[in-house]
């Protein structure tokens, strides 16, 4: 539309001044040695204006005939392009559907149309790999490595190999380049976390862990129970007040933590410190109430013997009365003391059609403990094992009595 109005007006134009010439037409004369030309203005203008495009028509000619080879060349380079990125696009049709042959065919002749290294080195790397020849695609990672504009292709690439034949130290390495070419991407950071957790790495663990964080990469839900963890394990690694400084950390962040629990408690006891290190497996306990917490507190509670393990396992269900783990507690330490009554009335309230395997083996144990009962104690490591048929031959199954409705509620 504007070239449209462009030429309207330039004809315009043209018209007035022919018009204007044509009014006043003129004369106009030129002499040249012995020549002299009469002529009006309006024919001279016209002279000099065809003169012109005769002027520029041959430049015109003259400039085409020196930029033919370009204008060849150009179109040459233009027909091996559309080549090589048909290749280039067979080629990885090819990858994707897991045809090696024709991957590597394709990768050939992309290589031979394409001055375009990144893609073709891309495409060659995969295709090696298919193939099964790990070094020749390690060596087209490591070109693109040392190229800037692919060097995180080909460190993801050699990243990639280095996990696969487990060499963990140098895909720490490559991990950490990669990250910082690409601190943003969730693979990345995720792989780089991962790596420094196998390889022991914890307090840059850490610190990856909190950019994950920042960045939105891992959800801050998860951070509490990954920092807890990560901390724990600096504890194991560290010493002395050091390594009670992090178990306290593991705990903070995630109160209930039973590793970092049972960590600084026995610090705690290691140091005198038995109130302290009851404290915290109690605390721990109304928490997440878990069966490594009771080794400790009767650690922390000095019970030595059975009739102190059992007073220390009752006064620690009294912090979670009703839950399987403080009827365990108590039933453990009654069948050591041999408390049968006891032992009983704290297992018989769980051990219902549904008992776990603890509950099953704790009931044998009792069974045979108590009466000498082999069949029924039998019956209850079959369930323990999962298997259904109980007794021996010709004996009943005995199954367990049930609670009375006051244990039942509690429960």
């Amino acid at each position: 539309m504007l070239r449209w109005g462009l030429f309207l007006i330039v004809i315009g134009v043209v018209a007035l001044v022919a018009g204007w010439l044509a009014g006043h037409p003129g004369v106009v004369t030129l002499e040249w040695q012995d020549y002299r030309i009469d002529t009006s203005a309006a024919v001279l203008l016209a002279a000099v204006l065809v003169f012109a495009a005769l002027v520029a028509l041959l430049y015109r000619l003259w400039w085409s005939v020196l930029s033919a080879p370009k204008w060849v060349g150009r179109i040459r380079r233009d027909r091996r392009r559309r080549h090589g990125y048909s290749a280039l696009s067979r080629g990885l049709v090819a990858v994707a559907a897991g045809d090696a042959d024709t991957a590597r065919r394709q990768a050939r002749r992309a290589t031979e149309y394409l001055n375009d290294p990144p893609l073709t080195m891309l495409l060659s790397a995969q295709a090696a790999q298919m193939e099964g020849d790990e070094q020749a695609a390690k060596r087209f990672f490591e070109a693109m490595r040392d190229q800037p504009t692919t060097e995180f292709l080909g460190v993801r690439g050699l990243l990639l190999q280095a996990i696969k034949r487990e060499d963990w130290a140098e895909a720490l390495t490559l991990a950490r380049r990669a990250y910082r070419l690409n601190p943003r991407s969730e693979w990345v950071t995720q792989t780089l976390y991962d790596l420094q957790k196998r390889t022991g790495d914890w307090g840059d663990a850490a610190v990856t862990l909190d950019e994950a964080v920042k960045m939105k990469l891992i959800p801050a839900s998860q951070s509490g129970q990954e920092k807890a963890n990560l901390y724990y394990q600096q504890s194991r690694r560290a010493k002395g007040f050091e390594a009670l400084r992090w178990a306290r950390r593991a705990y903070k962040e995630l109160p209930g933590h039973v590793p970092a629990a049972v960590r600084w408690a026995e610090m705690c006891i290691a140091e005198g410190r038995h109130r302290k290190a009851a404290g915290v497996i109690e605390d721990a306990w109304q928490r997440n109430p878990a069966p490594e917490l009771v080794r400790v507190y009767f650690q922390a509670k000095k019970a030595d013997d059975a009739t102190q393990k059992l007073a220390a396992a009752r006064r620690l269900a009294d912090f979670k009365p009703g839950h399987l783990e403080s009827r365990l507690a108590v039933a453990q330490a009654a069948l050591e003391g041999q408390n049968w009554g006891e032992a009983r009335t704290a297992l018989e309230a769980v051990a219902d059609d549904q008992a776990p395997p603890r509950v099953c083996r704790l009931m044998a144990q009792l069974e045979e403990a108590e009466h000498g009962d082999l069949v029924r104690a039998r019956s209850w490591l079959l369930r323990a094992s999962g298997e259904t048929g109980g007794g021996l031959p010709g004996a009943a199954s005995a199954p367990p009595s049930p609670p009375p409705p006051a244990a039942a509620a509690s429960s």
